[in-house]
């Protein structure tokens, strides 16, 4: 018995957080003490938890689903389309994306932006365009040879090896535990309040130039001519609208996040009448101008995505149920959803008899685009070095200040190819290959995949139950996650000005003064 005792209070000695310290000892530094707080959190995990028998039960048939059956039930598929080398690296591409998609979900950390980048490339540049390969039908024609399909597809199959490099770079970048030691950005209260009005002000403005809130819930082709009859759409600028519509969905969607993040970690939130009648007026605010029927798909996955993570900001079960939802909601639900974007004159129901079919709706033409961009370098036109890039940045210069300010990518290659609709996508490897070539887009990819890396691991030590209901952090990350859906597809110009409104949002809110007086409690 004595024995028992003597090796209990052992365990519990060894297990004890490092407090008791010889007399005249020095005090541990910021980096010491957040080492001797993970050793500390390392005794107290056991070595066979119900997550991990979790994990190993899920992994064989998570990675054999998305690595092997879903992409062999696509190869079986009846269709015209060569079995050539295109397909054999559209294969590749689309089972190596699966493992690591598979690895996100396995992973014990949240990483939510590296989680988005294996879904959207899982999705978008690797099973969709499969089935397209398959099938021989093509959301928009690839007009080069199939070698320039072929090299486009070899080189979004280099951009993600580049991204994982950039990853495993970031895992060894020496004195990472430091940044325990660096002071939390947080909301400011009294800012927030000013977002607050930014927000229903801008919202206000845009209800009012479109014509009420009855526009908003008929279809996205009702806005469109909304737009353009108020005058915000000009053929040689569109700077007008990008800025009308920014600030009338991104500043009511920030101040809707902050404020349900506030209620979910705090109680004192809770109990509040006004904060609870602000979230409500917020949501009510969002529910018109950034439902699903008024704004383009992606845009409301962008907001769905950061809200639920917003909603459940530490919850590893959630961050991987949304993981392997996406696969689903993207496979069935995300191509039938087409049925805002028109009118009911204009409507025309999607008639198919196999449940791949519908992805080669237009909104997975990344892979062909980006074929079609290889072949316009091809054709004479060269790269742009930097210069597609520098009109994304200056998005807001107008047209009649710059004169030959660069178009959107996918306009730009769509108007020379002679299409009709040239609103096309043009994913970030063909913005990077374009202006810098396959070395650029390779550097850029191991520059992105270091930076979602070291922002992953910051969220996942920082978004914790004891974080403040102010970290901004845990409010910014899911944003930028559901964004990067976005930003993935492109094209860039685009996506540039709400990316620059969201900035100036979150700069707005920033502090890193940690007092009762201007945080949120």
């Amino acid at each position: 018995m004595t024995q028992q005792n003597d090796r209990g209070a052992t365990a519990r000695s060894a297990t004890a957080a490092p407090a008791a310290r010889a007399p005249g000892a020095k005090a541990p530094n910021a980096r010491q003490q957040g080492q001797e707080q993970d050793a500390y959190e390392r005794t107290l995990t056991p070595s066979f938890s119900a997550r991990k028998m979790l994990s190993r039960a899920l992994s064989v048939p998570l990675v054999l689903g998305f690595s092997v059956f879903l992409p062999l039930l696509v190869l079986v598929q009846p269709g015209t389309g060569p079995r050539d080398s295109a397909l054999w690296t559209q294969l590749a591409l689309t089972v190596y994306s699966g493992l690591r998609l598979s690895a996100m979900v396995l992973t014990s950390r949240r990483k939510l932006l590296a989680g988005s980048f294996w879904l959207f490339v899982y999705m978008a540049m690797g099973v969709a365009p499969l089935v397209q390969a398959v099938l021989g039908r093509t959301p928009t024609p690839v007009v080069g040879p199939r070698s320039d399909l072929t090299e486009a597809v070899a080189l979004v199959l280099i951009g993600c090896v580049a991204f994982d490099i950039g990853s495993l770079l970031a895992r060894q970048r020496p004195g990472r535990e430091r940044d325990d030691g660096l002071r939390s950005a947080l909301v400011h209260r009294r800012r927030l309040y000013v977002l607050l009005l930014v927000a229903f002000v801008g919202s206000a403005l845009l209800v009012v130039k479109l014509g009420g809130p009855a526009v908003f819930f008929s279809s996205r082709q009702e806005i469109i001519s909304s737009v353009q009859d108020a005058g915000l759409s000009q053929a040689d600028s569109q700077a007008g609208q990008a800025i009308v519509r920014g600030f009338g969905t991104v500043p009511a969607l920030i101040a809707w996040l902050a404020y349900t993040r506030w209620l979910v970690t705090s109680r004192h939130a809770r109990r509040s009448v006004v904060i609870i009648a602000t979230w409500l007026a917020l949501a009510g605010l969002n529910a018109v101008v950034n439902n699903p029927i008024s704004n383009p798909r992606f845009w409301f996955l962008t907001v769905l995505f950061s809200l639920l993570f917003t909603v459940f900001p530490v919850s590893a079960a959630f961050y991987r149920i949304a993981l392997s939802l996406g696969v689903i909601v993207a496979l069935i639900v995300f191509p039938f959803s087409d049925r805002f974007r028109y009118d009911d004159d204009n409507y025309r129901p999607l008639e198919t008899t196999s449940p791949l079919e519908p992805l080669t709706i237009k909104d997975y033409d990344q892979v062909g685009m980006f074929a079609n961009t290889v072949t316009y370098e091809r054709s004479g036109r060269g790269h742009t070095y930097g210069r597609q890039l520098a009109g994304s940045v200056l998005f807001a210069v107008p047209r009649s200040i710059w004169a030959d300010k660069p178009m959107d990518t996918g306009v730009m290659v769509g108007e020379w190819m002679g299409a009709v609709n040239t609103n096309l996508s043009s994913p970030v490897w063909a913005e990077l290959w374009i202006d810098f070539g396959p070395v650029g887009m390779s550097a850029g990819f191991v520059g992105l995949g270091y930076a979602a890396a070291r922002v992953d691991r910051r969220y996942a030590r920082r978004a914790v139950r004891r974080s403040p209901p102010g970290s901004l952090i845990a409010l910014t990350v899911p944003l930028i996650a559901g964004y990067s859906f976005i930003l993935l597809r492109g094209p860039m110009l685009q996506a540039s000005g709400r990316v620059a409104i969201a900035a100036c949002c979150i700069a707005l809110i920033t502090t890193f003064r940690q007092d009762r007086a201007t945080g949120l409690r």
